[in-house]
């Protein structure tokens, strides 16, 4: 087997674009679920407006790159309280079903044939991210290190990518670690446990869990500019209901209500699938896996991974760096 290119591309993963954008989701999940205990299950669609809100922006209106910006952080507030009104004054599972429906809903505009011309239809839109490059302080070339034999390089364009990113990423952990030391934090978190009790003493819960829907959707909606900028495009199928629930897990599998457990969560997920797909394909290809082809091993990863999962919940349901107590689930409202 090639090790040396089986080390090098599961290292890179651990920090890669993949690992970034869906790692900024997650902590933005964190505030919703692990934090506040609402089950959001739209979070892909905050990432798909604040994506498309930056490329339709610069495409169609050929306005600037920061505009966008602008323009996709209001689209992520805008939604976040569409969908806290008429739900948050409800039990839980109303919030899941309204915001697994509005991702969907949000999904299937972006795709639609009536709104090609504005937001490109399943080809989604692309040509926006020269703004954001122009910016790039890496002249051209490849930079990283190498770990004795095995080399850990990037290109000048991915390299921004991820310092932008991995920034985010540590400003958004940081900001939410003050935040949940702070008396408003507490409060999210004594919501989590019996808003009835909260409420009782006088807080507004409703306005609290706006609060916390917004926060948590606009930290999440970095994930979808990071995306759109990582790969100079958007397509809606991107932002469907799967990218949510991979949230869901790397939460989980890192320790909800942790600030590192959706960062430590989002890299063991990415590191597992590589390294199991390129374990696998060298194996298959050295004739030592002879029940598979090479065209099975996508799959068979995935199944891996699941496997791994369901035993991580049975025998350690609180996460990697979570507490048992933060995920009482039946505890919430």
């Amino acid at each position: 087997m090639d090790w040396i290119t089986i080390i090098s591309t599961t290292v890179k993963a651990a920090v890669g674009v993949e690992t970034v954008l869906y790692a900024i989701g997650a902590i933005g999940l964190n505030v919703h679920f692990g934090y506040t205990g609402l089950l959001n299950f739209g979070q892909a669609a905050f990432m798909g407006v604040a994506g498309y809100g930056l490329a339709v922006t610069v495409t169609v209106m050929g306005l600037p790159f920061w505009v966008g910006i602008f323009v996709g952080l209001v689209a992520a507030v805008i939604l976040a309280i569409l969908l806290g009104i008429p739900t948050l004054k409800l039990r839980a599972d109303y919030l899941a079903i309204v915001t697994i429906a509005a991702a969907e809903i949000v999904r299937l505009i972006f795709r639609s044939v009536q709104f090609k011309s504005v937001f490109g239809g399943s080809d989604g839109q692309r040509g926006f991210s020269d703004g954001f490059y122009a910016l790039n302080p890496y002249p051209e070339g490849e930079y990283g290190f190498n770990l004795g034999p095995v080399p850990l390089l990037f290109g000048h364009r991915t390299m921004w990518v991820l310092t932008v990113g991995w920034v985010l990423i540590a400003l958004f952990s940081f900001v939410v670690y003050l935040l949940m030391k702070s008396p408003w934090g507490r409060v999210l978190k004594a919501i989590r446990e019996d808003e009835d009790a909260v409420r009782s003493l006088g807080k507004s819960v409703f306005s609290y869990k706006m609060q916390a829907l917004v926060l948590g959707g606009v930290i999440g909606c970095f994930g979808g500019f990071i995306y759109g900028l990582g790969y100079a495009s958007v397509q809606p199928d991107v932002f469907g209901t799967e990218t949510t629930f991979y949230m869901y897990t790397m939460l989980i599998l890192g320790g909800a209500a942790r600030v590192l457990g959706p960062v430590i969560g989002s890299m063991i997920f990415w590191v597992l699938l590589v390294l199991f797909y390129n374990v696998m394909t060298e194996a298959v290809g050295a004739g030592l896996i002879t029940f598979l082809d090479t065209n099975q091993v996508g799959a068979m990863r995935w199944i891996l991974v699941g496997l791994g999962l369901i035993l991580l919940l049975i025998f350690r349901p609180q996460g990697i760096l979570g507490d048992k107590r933060e995920i009482a689930i039946d505890a919430r409202r």
